[in-house]
């Protein structure tokens, strides 16, 4: 069951349609309530001083997002959350979730499993960032994501890694010349563990 489907009221909700590159929140503006992706994809990213940018996250069709920082005790974005397309989110502000966690057993469930996976996907990105050769980046992503990934371009692929595009593309074309990895397209698929 999907979060959104577990309310049952329509009134907790506030539905937002957004084009491509509209900014939902600012890096640094309270976060006051959760969204759900109903349909399209967004990416909270933030951009250093040296001009490096940060994906924090790329939340797409019924990911869920804010949920982190609702309740903490600093709940403010670390970045930008812009749409990559055309989207359709689903906001809960804070007294109405706090409403339907105290009152809806499904909503609960569900938001706890969301939780749950979501600091296990956090994990996961730690892990990637202490990594500090790039073909194990690459490998520890691909495993993490049952050992294929779909990507729109290597600089997309590079800024979700965190290395330079130039790199990962040397070391995409040494894995498959190595026979560690297929591409077929836009598709990598780890194939041995090397």
């Amino acid at each position: 069951m999907k979060l959104f489907e577990t309310i049952k009221n329509k009134d907790y909700i506030v539905q937002k349609h957004l084009k491509k590159d509209d900014i939902l929140f600012r890096e640094n503006d309270k976060c006051e309530c959760i969204g759900i992706v109903l349909k399209g994809k967004l990416m909270i990213i933030s951009y250093l001083e040296n001009g490096k940018e940060v994906i924090f996250n790329e939340p797409e069709t019924d990911d869920v997002f804010g949920n982190n920082l609702i309740f903490s005790s600093n709940p403010y974005y670390r970045g930008d959350i812009i749409a990559l397309q055309d989207s359709d989110i689903l906001l809960i502000y804070r007294n109405d979730l706090l409403y339907l966690l105290k009152n809806n057993n499904d909503f609960l469930l569900e938001y706890l499993k969301i939780q749950s996976d979501f600091a296990k996907q956090l994990n996961n990105r730690i892990k990637l960032l202490t990594m500090d050769n790039v073909q194990e980046r690459l490998k520890y992503y691909l495993y993490t994501n049952n050992n294929q990934i779909n990507y729109d371009s290597i600089s997309s692929l590079a800024k979700k890694l965190s290395v330079q595009r130039e790199t990962l593309s040397r070391i995409i074309s040494k894995m498959e010349k190595e026979k560690i990895i297929l591409r077929n397209n836009k598709t990598i698929i780890l194939l041995k563990e090397a």
